[in-house]
């Protein structure tokens, strides 16, 4: 007999038509995302799940008897205990890769936006003050030559170094869990401490995991050593940064100007003192929203599911079960 799956959001026809081959299949047919009480109560006769984000827990477990892998369509698996999965057997799974470059150009429109403050001049314009050539109070700072200190130099610290160094002669300096020495050669990059990397650089990306020791890894004392002509970029997760820090660090001119795509709680609340600071570009976690590369990932987290289902190995695993 074919695996009993649950997908729980919509994914486009295709995968879905690969799926059903191999096979059988509920989905979640409701608007918007299915809520947590939904899936509990659906996932029960599941083998695996075709999921979004949703946290693969000791409670999820527990209402999934029969479960034996979920596979996230995202590169981050937070939402996974691995412990908990471990202790059950069950395979996890993410869709790494198809997503890098998407990202990267996200992240690069970031840095472009804050810089030179197209969201707050646009807004200028449309609100229809731009009545004469526009003061020093209205310049942005330059990006092409500028010093970029990436924190967490994985795939897409890579791709956004390749952009910086080969669009824009930006100097690359970068800290890793572990040093890169053929990342510096291609990019001619330096790797430094995360003290002199904050303390350095004009434009700060970070690109690290969220574990335990990342968790708000950029805090007060972080936004301090920063330049204060300093653009602060996150596109990684929200917990890795104490967003009360970044706020006060934005409104005591601590640092220039920040970008970013992932917020502590999404989706953030409207009273978010983010979402009024004039300094600050701030988007709905879009990262790889292109529908091409979310097209991508979809087929690629199917794939995964059929393969572990199958008794293979996955091609993009996350825990091993051993």
């Amino acid at each position: 007999m074919k695996p009993h799956i649950y997908i729980s959001e919509a994914i486009p026809k295709k995968v879905e038509e690969y799926l059903a081959q191999h096979c059988t299949y509920e989905k979640w047919r409701g608007p918007g995302k299915i809520s947590r009480e939904e899936l509990l109560q659906r996932i029960g006769d599941k083998d695996g799940l075709l999921n979004f984000g949703a946290k693969i827990d000791d409670e999820l477990l527990r209402a999934a008897p029969r479960l034996r892998a979920v596979s996230n369509i995202s590169v981050g698996y937070d939402n996974f205990d691995l412990a908990a999965m471990k202790n059950r057997g069950i395979i996890g799974t993410n869709t790494p890769y198809v997503l890098d470059e998407t990202v990267a150009d996200l992240i690069f429109g970031l840095m472009l936006t804050a810089a030179r403050r197209i969201c707050e001049l646009d807004t200028y314009v449309k609100a229809g003050y731009w009545q004469k050539e526009i003061g020093k109070e209205h310049f942005g700072l330059d990006v092409h030559g500028a010093t970029l200190g990436i924190i967490g130099m994985g795939r897409i610290g890579e791709a956004v170094a390749k952009r910086a160094r080969f669009g824009f002669n930006m100097n690359i300096l970068y800290h890793n869990r572990s040093r890169k020495p053929e990342t510096e050669r291609i990019f001619d990059a330096r790797y430094g401490s995360l003290d002199e990397v904050l303390t350095q650089s004009d434009f700060i990306v970070l690109m690290t995991p969220l574990t335990e020791a990342t968790y708000h890894l950029i805090g007060t004392r972080e936004f301090q050593l920063m330049k204060s002509s300093a653009v602060f970029i996150n596109a990684s997760r929200g917990q890795t940064v104490d967003e009360a820090a970044l706020i006060a660090a934005l409104q005591n001119g601590e640092i220039y100007a920040a970008g970013i795509d992932t917020f502590e709680q999404e989706p953030t609340p409207a009273d978010n003192p983010l979402l009024r600071l004039a300094n600050v570009v701030t988007l709905p976690h879009i990262g790889s929203a292109t529908l091409k590369t979310r097209r991508k990932m979809a087929m690629t987290a199917a794939e995964n599911l059929v393969a572990a289902l199958s008794g293979e190995t996955p091609p993009y695993l996350v825990n091993e079960l051993r």
